[in-house]
């Protein structure tokens, strides 16, 4: 499975193949027309509280920081709407290849999106 992240601010390109919007804002001064989006999913990106807490965190980025949010938000990928969607995201990924996760954050490295795809590969790993 060919399953990609991409900021949302950077131009769509024909071989994003399905585009799926995982943050749960929208993002600041992005069009709908722009984002070219084919699917958003709000509930498979972290928590409002979950959100807040990293993003008030003057050391958010550091790597000790981001594995303890990266812990906290797989707990939460495990269970309720959060696992549904992750479920639905599989799903989508067994039919659509490649999937592209779109994400707003700054940081290409530290940021959820990265947690996602790793549980998502994961997910399909286990069939």
């Amino acid at each position: 499975m060919d399953v990609r992240i991409k900021r949302v601010y950077e131009p769509a390109e024909p071989d994003d193949g399905f585009r799926v919007l995982v943050d749960r804002l929208w993002p600041r001064g992005v069009s709908k027309e722009r984002a070219e989006l084919d699917l958003w999913d709000k509930e498979v990106a972290p928590s409002p509280a979950l959100r807040k807490t990293w993003h008030a965190a003057p050391d958010a980025h550091d790597p000790e920081r981001f594995a303890a949010f990266a812990a906290d938000y797989r707990r939460e990928l495990a269970r309720g709407a959060a696992a549904e969607a992750l479920e639905r995201l599989a799903g989508l990924a067994g039919e659509h290849s490649p999937l592209t996760l779109l994400y707003g954050a700054r940081d290409a490295e530290a940021n959820h999106a990265v947690v996602l795809r790793d549980a998502l590969l994961e997910r399909l790993e286990q069939g």
